[in-house]
């Protein structure tokens, strides 16, 4: 089947009427019977443009046609108030949708991701990834819920996952760390989806697993999202796929690096750097630290087996709130997934069954509960134990209403008082002769200890 044949309805051959706009509106119907797009089929470029939908190749993804008037709505106008990122693809916005828009359409916010002309994704990856999502569905795949193709524009509407990507929630400086329980979340289920793509009844590689295109939903669920790169994976007899390299460094695959053979476990190695990624705290590549941690795959890799090693490349904001079994066979995996020779590394549903009893290990050390006492209650107690009245807390809102005093003023001659009165204790000589708990000695003593604790 030719490009042609496939995506006749997004293109038109020189001389040929362009369908108009207000035409593409059709909601694509699940239908059994259509076969599978398949991408490869991107490789038979024609001189051609833009005509009209892709409904009709993609009739069974349920997919909704936008137009640009109505990304402009639900955006209200690609507002700076709704922008949420920006990635390689381009800008990514907030919006709403219901059935006030399309009949049928589910009430919900949404991302919308518009393609940046000058950006280093094009035409080809936009879809790429209408293909792909068109026509896969899974719970750890991000759902796309429709795209628009109008003149240069090009557009795609998702479901809006509001903790945002896994490099933020990560990475960020001021972000509340993650806990164990949820960074094994986490991969499980980008695990999942990977195994999901690897086992389809036509294999899937995504080819750019990494931590800024796994999506999280509110409960900490992962979605893989961005699929512009994605392949489909090799057939019948044949072992990989020749594909040019592409991807993010730090992520992918040596062999592919060097040879630009594609295979699922390509895949399996850049799900290694993430779990490693995970259990760190480190990025992939970090130029800000020293020469040789760098790369963390170098620098970490060697240390994943040796347990009193893991200590200490575990992320330091866990503050020891792991599990040292689950973190240890975490490890295991990640040094399997990261091997050099890709035959050594599991596949994803391997991994799979290996990560999903990590989430609920029982042997996460649980830190004390430390409760600071106010200095006011400390002074009040030591007071009450000498037999004196607790004393009453300042005003500090009636305080700002006294003129204040000159730097320059000498302090009160209360000071010197109770200066001299130290100064005396100090030196052993006290006005009281008594030696009892309720001493005046013993009393300034005790508030002394209270204060030293």
């Amino acid at each position: 089947m030719g490009f042609s044949a496939i995506f006749g309805a997004c293109f038109k051959a020189e001389g040929q009427a362009a369908v108009p706009a207000s035409k593409a509106k059709v909601v694509a119907t699940k239908q059994s019977s259509y076969p599978w797009v398949s991408v490869s089929d991107l490789s038979n470029p024609i001189s051609a443009t833009l005509s009209e939908d892709l409904s009709v190749s993609l009739a069974g993804s349920n997919l909704y046609v936008f137009s640009l008037a109505e990304m402009k709505l639900i955006t209200q106008g690609f507002s700076s108030s709704n922008f949420l990122g920006e990635g390689g693809f381009g800008p990514v916005h907030k919006g709403f949708i219901d059935d006030k828009l399309r009949l049928g359409l589910k009430a919900q916010t949404v991302a919308v991701k518009l393609l940046n002309l000058d950006g280093s994704q094009g035409h080809k990856e936009w879809l790429t990834e209408v293909v792909f999502l068109g026509q896969l569905r899974h719970s750890h795949l991000v759902k796309l819920i429709g795209y628009c193709c109008e003149e240069e524009h090009r557009l795609l509407v998702y479901e809006y996952l509001p903790r945002g990507s896994l490099e933020n929630q990560l990475f960020r400086r001021y972000s509340v760390s993650l806990p164990w329980s949820t960074r094994m979340k986490i991969a499980a289920g980008a695990a999942k989806g990977l195994a999901f793509l690897h086992e389809a009844a036509k294999p899937v590689i995504y080819r750019d697993f990494k931590a800024s295109n796994i999506l999280l939903d509110s409960d900490y669920n992962a979605k893989l999202s961005d699929f512009g790169l994605a392949k489909d994976g090799p057939e019948g007899d044949d072992t990989h796929v020749s594909t040019r390299v592409m991807g993010t460094q730090g992520y992918a695959a040596p062999e592919y690096v060097m040879t630009g053979h594609l295979t699922s476990k390509s895949d399996v190695y850049s799900f290694g750097v993430v779990l490693l990624e995970l259990l760190t705290g480190r990025r992939s590549v970090d130029k800000t630290r020293p020469a040789r941690e760098q790369n963390l795959v170098e620098w970490a890799r060697p240390m994943l087996l040796d347990t009193r090693k893991l200590g200490r490349i575990m992320d330091p904001k866990l503050e020891g709130q792991y599990s040292e079994m689950g973190a240890a066979k975490a490890a295991a995996l990640a040094y399997q997934c990261l091997s050099h020779r890709p035959k050594n590394r599991p596949t994803m549903r391997q991994v799979v069954n290996i990560l999903e009893p990590l989430q609920d290990f029982d042997d996460v050390p649980i830190a004390p509960f430390v409760y600071t006492v106010p200095a006011d209650d400390m002074n009040n107690a030591a007071a009450r134990d000498c037999g004196e009245p607790p004393r009453e807390r300042k005003n500090h809102h009636r305080r700002h209403r006294h003129p204040l005093r000159s730097p320059t003023t000498s302090p009160p001659s209360n000071n010197k008082v109770v200066n001299s009165n130290n100064s005396r204790a100090r030196n052993g000589s006290s006005s009281s002769s008594g030696s009892g708990s309720n001493s005046p000695t013993s009393c300034h003593n005790k508030t002394k200890a209270v204060h030293g604790r």
